[in-house]
């Protein structure tokens, strides 16, 4: 058999040969493919769909169109209302506290994501050590993300008003010896440690993976080549698992960003307005205030920036993965 007839027989192997018992013309292969693609679907492959279609359609497409509708009117939750236009948005701008919740939002979701990582980035290395008890340890450090989230911060905050006043009187140091919590300039590092407390054992499970990842013969290599610990972590760990990495901290930074019930259990948003997180403010005043359009707006504006800043996250920590 000639090279020519195998390849035309490997083209089309369960097609006939074209017209005279020649080979197939690419206006004919193209004309093959096009009938082959246009196969008919089986209804009961349409049947399967639709009940998902409609739920999202109904659960989130049709109330996120009547939310974006509302920003533009004067709506409270209730009763009458009229269209405003772009004022709602425009007065989003022009209110302090706004940017107030903007700011104490940003800087806890920064403060969480940097800590989150670092701390499970360490655990997870010394976890996937030859230490003894490993599994168990591993057991114990999961265990924070498996409980409640209103539980744990109603927990600290006892501890941070009752006990820990306690210890920094004992100590002698005067900005522990009072309530953390009624602190205007410190209570948000409560909220941060109790954030970062539980979201570090889910981040260390996710770098673990990764870390099961790496073949061991690599560490033998580089342990023959003279690498020390550290160079083996910035050489060899942290660039093998820098996926892993981009994913934790995409996620991290995202689910900080709505951070809301550590501040409904802690703090309330206080004191004062401090501690007032956007989800938080949009709740409260939104469904309590009577400001549901306004407050549907500033939703708006937050989904803008989640979705601008998540995209921006995932195309530099990407890129960095490539170098």
């Amino acid at each position: 058999m000639s090279i020519a007839s195998s390849t035309q027989s490997t083209s089309a192997p369960d097609a006939p040969r074209g017209e005279g018992g020649r080979g197939w013309t690419a206006e004919e292969l193209k004309q093959l493919s096009s009938t082959e693609g246009r196969k008919k679907i089986d209804p009961a492959h349409l049947w399967m769909i639709v009940p998902a279609v409609v739920l999202f359609t109904g659960l989130l497409i049709y109330p996120l169109l009547q939310g974006i509708f509302y920003t533009f009117t004067n709506y409270q939750g209730y009763g009458q209302w009229r269209f405003v236009g772009l004022t709602n948005y425009i007065n989003l701008f022009q209110d302090d506290i706004i940017w107030q919740s903007y700011g104490f939002t940003f800087l806890y979701a920064i403060s969480a994501t940097v800590l989150t990582n670092v701390i499970a980035l360490f655990l997870a290395v010394m976890l996937n050590s030859k230490i003894v008890g490993r599994n168990g340890w591993r057991g114990l450090y999961f265990l924070p993300n498996i409980l409640p989230v209103l539980i744990v911060a109603y927990i600290f905050s006892y501890l941070f008003t009752n006990n820990l006043p306690k210890l920094g009187q004992w100590l002698g140091w005067e900005w522990l010896s009072t309530s953390l919590l009624a602190n205007e300039q410190l209570a948000w590092l409560a909220i941060v440690f109790v954030g970062v407390w539980q979201g570090v054992a889910f981040t260390t499970i996710i770098y673990l993976a990764g870390l099961q990842t790496i073949p061991e013969e690599v560490y033998e290599a580089s342990s023959l080549d003279g690498a020390g610990t550290w160079k083996k972590f910035t050489q060899i760990t942290f660039p093998l698992i820098m996926g892993f990495f981009t994913i934790n901290v995409v996620l991290s930074f995202k689910n900080s960003l709505g951070v809301f019930d550590q501040v409904v259990a802690m703090t309330n948003g206080g004191p004062g307005t401090s501690t007032q997180s956007i989800a938080f403010l949009i709740f409260k005043n939104g469904f309590q205030g009577g400001e549901y359009a306004y407050q549907t707006a500033n939703g708006v504006v937050y989904f803008i920036i989640l979705i601008v800043l998540s995209f921006a996250q995932l195309k530099f920590l990407q890129s960095r993965e490539q170098i």
